[in-house]
């Protein structure tokens, strides 16, 4: 066995961005599709790491220890940016992207359970492979397959953490190139409004001065949102994922400050950190994949994920798109939709990301999505319908 350190670990994942990148720069299909530069390194180094474990030459050990850091540091820059008086201007596209989300998190247990039910499998594992491992992710997966497990149904962590996995995947790869295929056939261009405007104010030169206030505003929030974490947990019972609590502190915080201390924050330091973070989180995250363990998976699992993923890649084009305007900024919201709504939303901001560097800038998606797939879609949607399933369904 080969195992890779912490530093090491770390080493890998920015060299396997900057591959990545190239290879984006360098292949055309990669950057036309736009498939985002740590989602391009980091599976070839978990395809190379199944050769070498399936083939008998070697086992990779990866110590993924400071991706949690970067995931909680890259939301936390997601908090930085919610001035409310952005949310106020996207007010009415969020509400409608909010109430999307919701449907899409019911309607995958709906497709997990009933396609469980079909397929002769326990009813519970369908839930793993619907909206906990979907809009879930790993995280979802860890938590509430504990939970199932605990209620007697084995395997229901290594399902939901494959199912995970092949969400990411497909959320990953499928955002940009549905995104391009609106672009493009709509014809549509990004628009300038006020949203642009505001944030324009917020964005001055980089400076070391500025750059430490931004540090120690980033760290602040992480260590308040820990904090918040603990209490809340400690008086609920429930846990409260650190990169929500962050988030949220960030999001007080942030307002605080444009009160009290206007001019503080500045959006293109929060921003190039908030870009290295979720670079290195998502390269981590990708090639820290063991695909032999997804190779494994029962042939009925496999085609619930197949129903989950054409359900969210259609609803994404024939209703979200529409119903948010069938214009630039819609498209680049379904990108980030088909991210979070398969995967993760560090995924969402990649697909985004690498569609606004292809076609222009829009600022209303990157308000909007963010803080409905990282935050008010947890809270006010899938929680609720998660655990309102597994009672339902509990033996």
């Amino acid at each position: 066995m080969i195992e890779f350190n912490q530093i090491t670990t770390l080493f890998l994942a920015t060299a396997l961005y900057l591959l990545g990148m190239a290879l984006v720069n360098r292949i055309g299909i990669l950057d036309r599709f736009l498939i985002p530069a740590p989602v391009v390194g980091g599976l070839i180094f978990a395809i190379g790491a199944l050769i070498l474990q399936t083939t008998g030459i070697v086992e990779i050990s990866l110590d993924t220890s400071l991706q949690s850091l970067f995931m909680i540091a890259f939301f936390t820059t997601v908090g930085l940016g919610a001035s409310f008086k952005l949310i106020k201007l996207g007010g009415k596209l969020l509400v409608i992207y909010l109430l999307l989300c919701g449907v899409t998190v019911f309607m995958q247990n709906v497709i997990g359970v009933s396609l469980a039910k079909v397929f002769n499998i326990e009813p519970l594992l369908g839930v793993m492979s619907g909206a906990v491992s979907m809009s879930g992710g790993h995280g979802g997966a860890a938590a509430y397959g504990q939970t199932i497990e605990d209620l007697g149904i084995t395997s229901a962590v290594t399902i939901g953490m494959a199912a995970a996995t092949l969400g990411l995947i497909f959320g990953s790869l499928s955002g940009g190139p549905i995104a391009r295929h609106l672009i493009g056939k709509y014809n549509l261009k990004p628009k300038e409004g006020a949203v642009e405007e505001y944030v324009e104010q917020d964005e001055k030169p980089i400076g070391q001065h500025s750059f430490m206030i931004q540090v120690t505003m980033i760290t602040l929030s992480m260590a308040g949102g820990t904090m918040l974490g603990d209490l809340f947990t400690e008086a609920t019972g429930f846990v409260l994922p650190a990169y929500i609590g962050a988030m949220f502190v960030a999001v007080l915080l942030r307002n605080i400050v444009d009160r009290f201390l206007p001019g503080t924050v500045n959006m293109k330091e929060i921003n190039l950190i908030g870009d290295v973070s979720l670079a290195i989180f998502l390269s981590m995250a990708l090639m820290s994949i063991k695909l032999w363990e997804v190779a494994g998976l029962a042939l009925p699992l496999v085609g619930i994920i197949v129903f989950q993923v054409a359900f969210i890649v259609a609803f994404a084009i024939f209703v979200m798109f529409r119903a948010l305007g069938k214009d630039y900024d819609a498209a680049v919201m379904v990108a980030g939709f088909l991210g979070h709504g398969l995967g993760a939303t560090p995924n969402a901001m990649a697909n985004m990301g690498a569609t606004v560097n292809k076609f222009g800038p829009s600022r209303t998606a990157f308000l909007v999505v963010p803080i409905v797939g990282a935050f008010l879609m947890d809270v006010i949607f899938s929680a609720p319908i998660i655990i309102t399933t597994i009672n339902i369904l509990a033996p």
